[in-house]
C-alpha cells in the first residue's frame, strides 16, 4: 500500500455518545443517548456545522436536520471492548481490543491494597468509596485540611482518584502519591488510571485546579500510534491523550485546561508541517458536564466546538482529513453521574474524503484505526479499514 494522505486530524468529544449499545442493559444503560437527550432536553441544538457533514444522518437530533447532501462521510461505531471508560474506548480507537475489562471498586479499595498505599506514603487516608470528585471534596474538604490526609475515591470507571488541596499536599508530594499508587496497582488491581485531582479555596468554596495528572496503565498491545511512529511519522498528541497511552507512541504533547484551549492547541499543530496524526481529546463534555449532570452546560459545550469547526476545517490542507468521534457516552440526562454505554459519531471530512458516504454501523472502534492505518499506507490487525470508501483519490 502506498501513502494516501499526508495527515490526519483526529478529535475526540469525550463522552458525546449517540444512543445505547445492545448490551447497554449489563451496563445498567439502556435507553441511554447523551446527543439525543442533550437535544431533546434543552429544546434542540443549534449545530450547524456538523449537521453540514452528517451528524444529523447518523441519529434523529431535535434542531438537527439531515443533510440532503452531506459534505463528509459518516456513520456511527459499536465498541467491541467490554466496558464504557475512556482507557477502554480510546485504546480501541487506536486498534487495541481488550478481552476483559479493567477493574471497578462499588465498594472502594480492598483494605490490603489501602493499608499498603498507607504505609507507602506514611500517613492515613479518607474516603475509599465511589463519589463524584466536586462532591466528596466538599465532603471531606474541612477534614482534610485539619488532618493533612489526602482523600481517596473512585468512580464507576476503573480509576484510583486522590484529592488533596495544594496548600495542604502540594503538587509535587501529590504525585508522588500517584505514582507509589500507580506501583502498587498492578496484577489484579490494575486499574485503567491513578488521577491526581489537586484542589483550592475554601470551605464552602473548594473548586479543582487544573494541575490534574493522570498516571495509566501503558497499552497491552501495539497500537496504531506505535505503527505511525515507527515509520517516521508525527504523533501529535492535545488534551490527555498522553496519559491515556502513557505517552507511548506520542512524538509531542500539550495538555489542555478546557475544551476551547483544545480547539486552539489543534489549530495550532494543524498549522504546522508535521506529516502524521493529531489526535485530540476535548475533555469538558464528560468532566464538567456529563459527569455533573449538567445537560444545559452540555448542550452549550456542543454548540461551542460546532461554532470553532469552520476555523479547523479552514486549516486543512489538500492532503488532510479531519476525523471526530467519541469515547463513550455520558448521558446527563441519567439518574447516575457516570459513563454510558453507547454508539459513538463517525464523521470524516477534507478534500481526499467523499461527501455523502453512509459508512453505516461499525463493529468496533478499530475500524477507524485500520482506516486510519490504510490513510498512511499500512495496515492493522484489528479492525476494517473504511478508507478505500471514502478516499477521493
Amino acid at each position: 500500500m502506498t501513502e494516501k494522505i499526508s495527515r490526519v486530524t483526529l478529535i475526540v468529544l469525550d463522552s458525546a455518545g449517540v444512543g445505547a449499545l445492545p448490551d447497554a442493559d449489563k451496563y445498567g444503560d439502556e435507553g441511554s443517548n447523551t446527543f439525543f437527550h442533550c437535544a431533546k432536553e434543552t429544546g434542540g441544538l443549534y449545530l450547524p456545522n456538523l449537521a453540514r457533514l452528517g451528524l444529523g444522518n447518523i441519529i434523529k437530533l431535535p434542531g438537527v436536520p439531515p443533510a440532503d447532501q452531506p459534505a463528509g462521510a459518516y456513520g456511527k461505531m459499536a465498541e467491541l471492548s467490554p466496558g464504557k471508560d475512556t482507557i477502554t474506548g480510546h485504546w480501541e480507537i487506536a486498534g487495541l481490543i481488550l478481552d476483559k475489562p479493567f477493574p471497578l471498586y462499588p465498594d472502594g479499595f480492598p483494605p490490603e491494597l489501602v493499608n499498603a498505599f498507607v504505609q507507602r506514603i506514611g500517613r492515613p487516608v479518607l474516603g475509599n468509596k465511589p463519589a463524584s470528585g466536586t462532591v466528596i471534596i466538599e465532603e471531606l474538604g474541612p477534614e482534610h485540611i485539619r488532618t493533612g490526609y489526602p482523600i481517596v475515591y473512585t468512580s464507576a470507571d476503573s480509576v484510583f482518584q486522590i484529592a488533596a488541596h495544594e496548600e495542604v499536599i502540594p503538587l509535587e508530594e501529590l504525585y508522588r502519591m500517584c505514582g507509589t499508587a500507580r506501583e502498587l496497582l498492578c496484577g489484579e488491581h490494575a486499574v485503567g488510571r491513578v488521577i491526581a485531582r489537586p484542589f483550592a479555596g475554601q470551605p464552602g468554596g473548594f473548586y479543582r485546579t487544573a494541575d490534574r495528572h493522570d498516571y495509566s496503565l501503558s497499552p497491552t498491545g501495539t497500537t496504531l500510534l506505535d505503527l505511525l511512529v515507527e515509520r517516521g511519522l508525527a504523533v501529535l498528541a492535545v488534551g490527555k491523550i498522553e496519559d491515556i497511552f502513557a505517552g507511548k507512541g506520542i512524538t509531542g504533547a500539550v495538555h489542555t485546561v478546557n475544551n476551547m484551549d483544545g480547539v486552539d492547541q489543534t489549530i495550532k499543530m494543524m498549522q504546522g508541517s508535521e506529516r502524521g496524526l493529531i489526535f485530540t481529546n476535548l475533555v469538558d463534555f464528560d468532566m464538567v458536564y456529563g459527569h455533573r449532570n449538567d445537560v444545559r452546560g452540555y448542550a452549550d459545550a456542543l454548540e461551542a466546538f460546532d461554532r470553532r469547526l469552520p476555523e479547523i476545517i479552514g486549516c486543512l490542507r489538500s492532503d488532510e482529513a479531519l476525523i471526530i468521534t467519541a469515547d463513550h457516552g455520558c448521558d446527563p440526562t441519567t439518574p447516575g453521574t457516570d459513563h454510558t454505554r453507547e454508539y459513538v459519531p463517525l464523521l470524516a471530512a477534507g478534500a481526499p474524503v467523499l461527501p455523502g458516504i453512509n459508512l453505516g454501523t461499525r463493529e468496533t472502534f478499530a475500524d477507524l484505526a485500520a482506516s486510519i492505518a490504510e490513510m498512511f499506507g499500512f495496515s492493522m490487525s484489528s479492525g476494517r479499514s473504511f478508507a478505500g470508501r471514502i478516499l477521493n483519490l
